[in-house]
């Protein structure tokens, strides 16, 4: 759903972005031409300065919560998961060793189960009239694009929260582009993953579904997020990457903190974890 400009209540005040066309039939002038004249919200070199960070922060915060708002987004189903995860029976790592290439491509099964998991997800959001269980994915490739995918595959629309990297992030062309934003902090990018997540869902990735994962649990752990389900997708993986279990007898956390996720491997086991937590027929 577009953003409508006229659904706002009635305001007498003049619309700034009507000055913002009207200066453009001003005289061209010394003065008009000078970096000075230029409307402070239409000068992108003043608002790009250091200064204006805060400014920036808010303006990415608010612009994907408002658009969101504005559709009757109320619940996410976050899917997060590594780039360089490819659909089975394709071929895009010439420049991997052998090894990680062989790795990569065992690997492929998990965008068939973020395909899948996905579709679940946008299943029970049709019921919700796509107002609940919204697919978001980080809007890239791999894991992201399945996510995307997923949700296409059954009409479903999906939210695509790109962040401007040097590679690997462009949206794919599965994200509906009324919801295919762009990033440049990654903090507020991270807040928008969860500010709607009704179930988290991790799949096999690098440092950023590290990240993504550690983050969550944080927020989880010291309460200031509400308990959601966050599943750990792929048990061979996961088991091999990390050891929640030797945290615990460290002392590092407490023993009922490797509660706070599931492992699972297959689309069905995780979406049936997210229906008993909500209590969603089948």
């Amino acid at each position: 759903m577009a953003f409508d400009p006229h659904s706002r209540p009635h305001n007498p005040l003049k619309p700034s972005g009507k000055d913002r066309e009207q200066v453009k039939s001003i005289p061209d002038t010394p003065q008009t031409r000078s970096p000075a004249y230029k409307l402070a919200f239409d000068d992108p070199d003043f608002l790009c300065r250091p200064e204006l960070r805060p400014v920036r922060l808010q303006l990415e915060l608010l612009k994907p919560e408002m658009m969101l708002e504005e559709a009757g987004i109320l619940s996410t189903t976050v899917l997060f998961g590594g780039a360089r995860i490819a659909e089975p029976g394709t071929d895009p790592w010439a420049a991997r060793n052998d090894v990680q290439r062989e790795s990569l491509k065992k690997s492929s099964k998990y965008y068939t189960e973020a395909r899948k998991f996905a579709q679940l997800s946008s299943e029970a959001s049709k019921a919700t009239g796509f107002t609940e269980y919204v697919v978001v994915t980080g809007g890239g490739p791999g894991v992201m694009e399945a996510g995307s995918r997923g949700a296409l595959d059954v009409g479903a629309p999906n939210i695509g929260l790109n962040i401007v990297l040097p590679h690997e992030q462009a949206p794919n062309e599965y994200v509906t582009p009324e919801f295919s934003f762009n990033f440049h902090y990654f903090a507020i990018r991270k807040m928008h993953f969860l500010m709607r997540a009704s179930s988290v869902a991790v799949f096999p990735g690098g440092f950023g579904t590290l990240d993504e994962f550690f983050e969550t649990l944080t927020l989880i752990q010291t309460g200031r997020m509400e308990r959601v389900p966050v599943l750990l997708f792929g048990k061979s993986f996961w088991g091999r990457v990390i050891n929640m279990e030797a945290l615990a007898e460290e002392g590092t956390i407490s023993p009922d903190d490797t509660d706070l996720f599931t492992v699972v491997d297959t689309a069905e086991e995780g979406w049936k974890v997210v229906s008993d937590f909500y209590g969603l027929t089948k």
